[in-house]
This record gives C-alpha cells, sequence and structure tokens, in this order.
C-alpha cells in the first residue's frame, strides 16, 4: 500500500513549487507550514531541506549579482549563520513542542505584512548593523521554524535594489540559511534515512509544480494569486498555533 504520508508530501510540494513559480518565492514557507499538519516542525523542515537548498542555488547562480549580493548582504548571512547555530536546540530541546506555535504566528505576520506592502527605506550609512540585527534574529526564527522570511524579508526589500538583483539576493540569503540550518539538523539526528525518499519525491513534486506555475504566471496576474496565497497562509498559520495551544492545553 502507498504510504498516504508520501501522498501528501508529493500534493503539498506540487503546491509549493507552483507558488514558487508564479510568485518566486514560498517554497519553504508553504512546504512547512503545510506539513507540520502532519508531522513535527522538526520532521516537516528535514524533508523540505534538501530540495529548499537545491532551487535555492538555482536562484543563486541565475544572475550576474552574486558577488555584489554577498558583498552588499554578509552582515545579514553571517549574523544568520550564527542565529541559526545560537538556536540548535530549538528543535529537540525542552522548547520544542512550541515550534509549531510559533510557526503559525510567523506564517500570520509574514503574510499580514507582505499584505501590507511597507515601503521601508534604509539608508546606505545603515545597512550592515541593521543586516546583522535582522539576520540573527532571522536565524533564531530559522532554528526554530525553518522560515527564515522575518525579519530577513522586508529588511532585503527596504534596500531599494532592482528585481532581478532583489530575486537573487534572495536566493543568496536562503541558500546561506538553509545550508546552515543542514547543520542543526545533521547535529540533532534528523538526517535520517526516513527522510530521504519523501525528499526526493518532494523535489520532483516541486519541480513539476515550478513549470506550472512558471507557464500559468504568463496567463494570471501573478498579483492576485500572490493575495489569495498570503491570505490562505493566514489560515493555515492561525489554525497550526491555535490547534497546538489546544492540544498543549494552554487555552
Amino acid at each position: 500500500m502507498i504510504d498516504p504520508i508520501l501522498i501528501a508530501v508529493v500534493f503539498v510540494f506540487m503546491l509549493a513549487g507552483f507558488v514558487k513559480g508564479v510568485i518566486g518565492m514560498g517554497l519553504p514557507t508553504v512546504a512547512i507550514g503545510l506539513l507540520a499538519t502532519r508531522m513535527p516542525p522538526a520532521h516537516a523542515i528535514a524533508v523540505v531541506i534538501g530540495p529548499a537548498i537545491l532551487t535555492n542555488l538555482w536562484q543563486t547562480f541565475a544572475g550576474p549579482y552574486l558577488l555584489s549580493s554577498i558583498k552588499r548582504l554578509w552582515p545579514l548571512l553571517l549574523c544568520c549563520c550564527l542565529g541559526v547555530w545560537s538556536g540548535k536546540d530549538f528543535l529537540s530541546g525542552p522548547y520544542a513542542p512550541y515550534g509549531t506555535i510559533l510557526l503559525g504566528l510567523l506564517l500570520v505576520v509574514y503574510a499580514i505584512v507582505a499584505l501590507s506592502r511597507p515601503h521601508f527605506h534604509i539608508a546606505g550609512t545603515n545597512e550592515k548593523w541593521i543586516g546583522g540585527v535582522c539576520g540573527y534574529l532571522s536565524g533564531l526564527i530559522a532554528a526554530a521554524t525553518g522560515v527564515q522570511v522575518i525579519p530577513s524579508m522586508p529588511f532585503i526589500q527596504a534596500l531599494g535594489m532592482e528585481r532581478d538583483e532583489f530575486i537573487q539576493a534572495l536566493g543568496v540569503f536562503f541558500t546561506t540559511s538553509t545550508v546552515a540550518m543542514l547543520f542543526n539538523l545533521g547535529n540533532g539526528g534528523f538526517l535520517t534515512q526516513d527522510v530521504a525518499i519523501p525528499a526526493t519525491l518532494g523535489l520532483v513534486a516541486a519541480l513539476i509544480g515550478m513549470y506550472l506555475g512558471q507557464v500559468l504566471r504568463q496567463r494570471m496576474d501573478p498579483a492576485t494569486f500572490r493575495r489569495w496565497f498570503l491570505i490562505s497562509m493566514i489560515g493555515l498559520g492561525a489554525y497550526l498555533a491555535i490547534d497546538k495551544l489546544i492540544k498543549l492545553q494552554l487555552i
């Protein structure tokens, strides 16, 4: 019999890849958020990490802005790694049961911030230290939830990059943070043979979803899709947080 978890993994990754194909981001956020409804966040992150790294590597090297992005973002990248490694016990320590709650709240915050489309601007003289603070906070959050978009995403948006440079800069950041997470997962014993098959199936499904999303992107308004995607993230995040709070008898 086919394992229902593997069926769920295929559909989740195809949807996550589809979202990334349409709007250029969101694969780990969608995949971890949906998988966390069926398994602990640590296991969801372990399944997602391989496909996320490979798709982020493609985004990192697909453009001429790699060296300039590293030069400009190095405090963000370095401090993100430090934050991830500082939170190495979040997935297996005494606070691990609260990871789902944090993940749910993070999805809600991320979606609300993205829907509001705030227009931040950071002066060049403040980029380095603000980048370091945002990187460290993003690393701590990523260590607990696997999601790295807050507050790194608003920070990179505030740098005023052109579209192609911005997309490649996101690839550089997400590649760095997911590779840092790889060490946490390895040290925590989460990268076992059990994740090899779902991760492989997930990668194939994600690539198919990305292709379909890119095809559809030519025929629909990405802004409309993005808006409904973010609204659905609010619902998913609220469900994850409330459901776990009830199970822990905190409400």
